[in-house]
């Protein structure tokens, strides 16, 4: 499905939208009101100047538009991968973009991700993961690393991992192991303006509630040791 038939589905009743470098910027319109629409296309990976256009575009539409929802469309082939992006600091400019949606949310601009074909490695954890709820198409990639190449970094046999992802989503590519990791909301059979309508309101509330991905994933089988572990942290933290 291509961007434009995607946009179409998610706002009919209107939306200005540029891409530029494969960096989406723009607004729609909603049954909620206006939104602010960014993210990239065609599986781009995500390099300096797309980080800080990124980063850019939110905090404009913090200073210009307080309050108003983001929306955050995924298809990125991870961050890029070159010597020369190492050199810019391109782990900085990453960093500086999840920081911004952070800065957003404090802010009250409730946010969600939609996953409309790629979602792999930093280039979605910096971004589409920040969001305060995430979604994904039903024929969307999603996967921080191969497990060939999960393989040659753990130094654990290839064919280890592959009996480990028959188990543990932690393991497991695919949206639907997001799903029950909590980190992926639910999965969209199309791009929908009802269904994006109700993700704003889950959104809306998320940041009064608070993160409930740990919770989520426990509640769903995928996440079993996370929510103990960061209560644990919390509760030591509070005593120190």
């Amino acid at each position: 499905m291509s961007l434009n038939d995607i946009l179409d589905a998610l706002f009919p009743a209107g939306h200005t939208v540029a891409v530029a470098n494969q960096v989406i910027t723009g607004e729609a319109t909603t049954a909620q009101g206006t939104v602010a629409v960014l993210g990239t296309t065609d599986a781009a990976a995500i390099d300096h100047a797309m980080a800080l256009a990124l980063s850019g575009f939110v905090l404009d539409t913090v200073e210009r538009h307080p309050g108003r929802p983001l929306i955050f469309l995924v298809d990125t082939s991870g961050q890029a991968l070159s010597r020369s992006q190492e050199l810019l600091c391109l782990n900085g400019s990453l960093a500086h973009l999840a920081s911004c949606v952070d800065f957003a949310r404090r802010q009250g601009h409730p946010s969600l991700s939609l996953v409309t074909a790629n979602a792999v490695s930093g280039g979605f954890l910096s971004f589409g993961l920040m969001a305060d709820q995430a979604y994904a198409l039903a024929d969307a990639q999603v996967r921080v690393m191969d497990l060939r190449a999960m393989s040659r970094v753990t130094k654990i046999a290839h064919e280890r991992l592959v009996e480990l992802a028959g188990t543990s989503p932690i393991f497991a590519p695919g949206a639907e192991s997001y799903v029950r990791m909590g980190g992926i909301a639910a999965i969209w059979p199309a791009p929908s303006a009802d269904l994006l309508g109700d993700a704003l309101s889950a959104a809306r509330k998320a940041v009064s509630a608070g993160d409930q991905r740990q919770g989520t994933g426990l509640s769903r089988g995928g996440r079993l040791l996370a929510s103990d572990i960061a209560t644990t942290v919390q509760n030591a933290t509070a005593g120190a």
